[in-house]
């Protein structure tokens, strides 16, 4: 198949080259809105210098500010299907906020660092230790622009890059008085703001812009136990710049944020109960039978609860915790730029920013009590009752008093000399990079695992469990990446350019973690299997010192002006860290993942027949190294549950590609193609507990399962979108008109990460989906400055699954999270100055 798809590749290169309208055709000049939303004259910051797209030897997706209202782009969630290779989703996490990306296959892992960063303002942002999830609401607000990287990214962005980077990049103060503000309401009782205005302060010398947001909207997922919504939306967010210039070689940016947001939690819904396992004869969770009182729960109870769930349907559910999620993020960092010459500049970029989140779960989605997180609020005696059976629900336990799942702050530095020699014939970047994440508090959870049906709620037979943890990570960085155009040599070689980068990182990862059962005089350290009498006896501590090279070579040769070829051969290193959630020893930390990347494409643009039409493509094979899975465990010394942190191998191979075809001025069309395919080496592991492996056999401890069948995780084979844009001006000073239709589907996708047996996964395997939005804008409605827009997100209503809890065989139930119905409503929008 890479035999195959190399040709492919080659072959539409050279087809593209040869079509007698496109060579050395000029860009058109003053491309209209239409024309330049997915152009390449959008400004990347992909090598960390100013460059345009289409000149960037890198597979990169790029999206202006107009083309993420077209499409709805408020949230991470928002990109999934859109950019090639890209799966955005939950990871198995109880959270809609817990919102992760996966390029080609490499993503986030639980308890570990991202595979892809996202990047504000060119600084990390924070990556909380119990979620998927990187900074808060608000982030997709007054941006310049947004660039997805693909493939490893690890000499210029640093460790943990191995997938891909996602770079925000906002707005910045301008010499021109000029702002915005627009207000939007919709279905769901949505009301959104937005708005910005720059101030020129001092002219050429001091510039402010301050951009903020609201949005409030009802949820889409009633629960009918605490007849409330869940999935609503209530954030706000604020961000201020500060430029100063000092003198004309001089110039400092100052970017302050923060955003709160608190929601009635996460609508997850039931779709299954392990009757079989709760029944089976070594646990008697429940009997076959009618309800005998004082005996555990007939197994109608939990069939019942089935029933209902399956009657309620995909938007309804029933918790007994009364969920929700509060999370605080802000920051602020700086950048200083020294023009030391007209071929030589340094840049420091240093930020500090904290993290906070706080959020209770019903992870189940039930009354029962399977795995619900910080259960403190539970209904009143009476609101419920056991499924099938009428019994009152009474809840009565508790776990310790709520603090925050996650309390992080993060300082970053980074000092850059950047060079541009030879009349730009070589540029270079080298620099230092230090990275310290810790805890800024005290961060953990309660929970109550499973617990028969007939003691819901009992403190005295369900008691809650507690965990406490707090882990470090820091990280220190050299490296340097020289692009040299060997013109410089000689001419026989004019325009073709070789870049080699390296960067060599240390990593110093340090946690501690307190996993115990409190009771009065006590508690049960379920690591150790130990009593104390303080549940502060129950901590362990753990570290891991790792360092790793990174480093890529590439060649690209400008066969013309329409047609940049490139091919390039890279390392990523993605960090290992802490398993706060041990119940073993030797399960306390988890090493670092590795993966050679070999990738070649074009970037092309000219006109067909008169059109102007851009095509990017690009052919990748990734050797992929000790791959972090993570998993449940169970220690039966202690009959302690817990996680661990698996390693596999993989070879994950794939094509993307990204075309656009202007057929007339303000009418174009285009879409994005990408099939990715990812199959394991070697995975195995020697399980606690008896599992069956792909060999079909029951491996018991001390064994070893082979699970190099298994479906890779979180990747969509297929992921393709398809758009037309068209804009039409009115005339008479009347305005223009303005339309974009998106479409964008995503194939099925696998997200369990152990389990062998169908039956025992139920619903892991996500189905295909597709999305349709419309945007349609009168934009300067009679030359008033004033836009008029209509918008609509999954106009079809399409019911879609964005992850999966994988818990039927460990924990006995299966939960599912739904994807957003059908939005739309009404936007205006009004400009001035500029």
């Amino acid at each position: 198949m890479k035999r195959s798809l190399f040709l492919c590749t080659s072959g539409a290169a050279a087809v593209w080259i040869a079509a007698p309208a496109l060579a050395q055709a000029p860009e058109p000049a003053g491309p209209s809105t239409a024309e330049s939303a997915s152009s390449g004259d959008i400004v990347v910051t992909a090598q960390r210098r100013n460059e345009r797209l289409q000149d960037v030897p890198i597979a990169i997706t790029a999206f202006t500010p107009e083309r993420l209202q077209q499409q709805g782009v408020t949230q991470a969630q928002d990109l999934q299907a859109t950019v090639p290779s890209l799966v955005v989703g939950n990871n198995g996490n109880p959270s809609r906020e817990a919102q992760s990306f996966t390029i080609r296959g490499q993503g986030a892992t639980f308890q570990a660092s991202p595979g892809v960063v996202v990047y504000l303002n060119e600084v990390p942002l924070p990556a909380p230790i119990s979620l998927p999830q990187q900074g808060g609401a608000g982030n997709f607000v007054d941006l310049e622009n947004v660039q997805v990287l693909n493939g490893p990214q690890g000499t210029l962005f640093g460790r943990n890059t191995t997938g891909g980077a996602v770079l925000l990049v906002p707005k910045k103060p301008t010499n021109r008085l000029e702002g915005y503000g627009q207000a939007s309401i919709g279905n769901y009782d949505n009301a959104a703001f937005e708005g910005a205005i720059n101030l020129p302060i001092v002219e050429d010398k001091v510039l402010f812009r301050v951009a903020g947001a609201y949005q409030d909207r009802d949820g889409y997922t009633h629960d009918v136990i605490w007849n409330t919504d869940r999935d609503n939306l209530h954030w706000y967010s604020g961000r201020a710049g500060l430029t100063l210039k000092l003198s004309e070689d001089f110039e400092n940016y100052t970017m302050a944020y923060g955003a709160f947001s608190r929601t009635h939690g996460t609508g997850i819904v039931s779709n299954a109960i392990n009757v079989a396992g709760l029944s089976d004869p070594g646990l008697g969770f429940c009997y076959e039978g009618p309800t005998i009182p004082g005996a555990i729960a007939s197994c109608d109870v939990y069939r019942a609860a089935s029933s209902e769930a399956a009657a309620r349907g995909p938007r309804q559910t029933a918790h007994g915790v009364d969920s929700f999620q509060k999370t605080k993020t802000w920051g602020i960092t700086n950048t200083s730029t020294l023009h030391l010459s007209d071929e030589l500049s340094i840049r420091n970029i240093i930020g500090y920013q904290r993290f906070k989140t706080s959020y209770s779960v019903d992870s189940d989605g039930t009354v029962l009590q399977f795995d619900d997180g910080d259960p403190r609020n539970y209904p009143a005696p009476g609101q419920a009752s056991l499924p099938g059976d009428g019994t009152p629900i009474t809840y009565l336990n508790a776990t310790a008093a709520r603090i925050p799942r996650d309390d992080l702050k993060v300082l970053t530095e980074e000092l850059q000399l950047q060079g541009s020699l030879f009349d730009k014939q070589l540029v270079f970047t080298t620099g230092v990079f230090f990275y310290d994440q810790r805890p800024s508090g005290e961060q953990g959870a309660g929970t109550v695992g499973f617990c028969p049906a007939v003691f819901t709620g009992s403190d005295v037979v369900c008691s809650g469990y507690d965990i406490r943890y707090a882990i470090t990570n820091k990280s220190k960085a050299l490296y340097a990446q020289a692009t040299l155009d060997l013109g410089l040599i000689s001419h026989t070689f004019e325009s073709l350019k070789v870049t080699g980068g390296y960067r060599h990182t240390w990593d110093d990862i340090h946690g501690t973690s307190n996993y115990y059962l409190a009771f009065p005089g006590g508690a049960f350290c379920l690591a150790t299997n130990s009593i104390v009498a303080d549940p502060s006896g129950c901590q362990f501590e753990a570290r891991l010192k790792t360092d790793a090279p990174t480093w890529n070579i590439g060649l690209d040769y400008r066969l013309s002006p329409a047609l940049l070829l490139y091919g390039k051969i890279s390392r990523g290193y993605k960090a290992g860290g802490v398993n706060a959630n041990a119940v073993f020893v030797n399960t306390r930390t988890f090493p670092p993942e590795y993966v050679t990347s070999y990738e070649t494409g074009f970037k092309s643009n000219g006109r067909i027949a008169g059109m102007p039409a851009r095509l990017n493509a690009t052919y990748y094979y990734l050797d992929y190294r000790d791959i972090q899975r993570a998993t449940g465990d169970f220690n039966p010394a202690t009959g302690a549950g817990g996680a661990q942190i698996l390693k596999a191998d993989a070879r994950i191979q794939g094509i993307e590609a990204e075309a656009s075809l202007s057929l007339f001025p303000g009418l174009e069309i285009g879409g994005t193609f990408s099939h990715t395919d990812a199959d394991y080496k070697r995975y195995e592991y020697q399980p606690n507990v008896p599992v069956q492996d792909c060999t079909g056999n029951l491996v018991t401890p001390p064994g070893t399962a082979v699970l190099t069948c298994l479906p890779f995780q979180y990747v969509a084979p297929y992921i393709y979108s398809f758009h037309v844009s068209a804009e039409q001006p009115l005339g008479d000073d009347l305005g223009t008109i303005s339309i974009f239709l998106n479409y964008a589907h995503s194939a099925s996708q696998h997200t369990e990460a152990t389990v062998v047996i169908p039956d025992q996964k139920p619903g892991e395997r996500l189905e295909a989906f597709g999305t349709l939005n419309l945007s349609l804008d009168w934009r300067n409605v009679a030359g008033s400055r004033l836009d008029i827009g209509l918008y609509g997100t999954n106009l079809t209503n399409n019911l879609y699954r964005v992850s999966n809890s994988n818990t039927y065989s460990s924990q006995f139930y299966n939960a599912t999270l739904y994807g957003e119905p059908r939005m739309y409503g009404l936007r205006l929008r009004y400009a001035f100055g500029g």
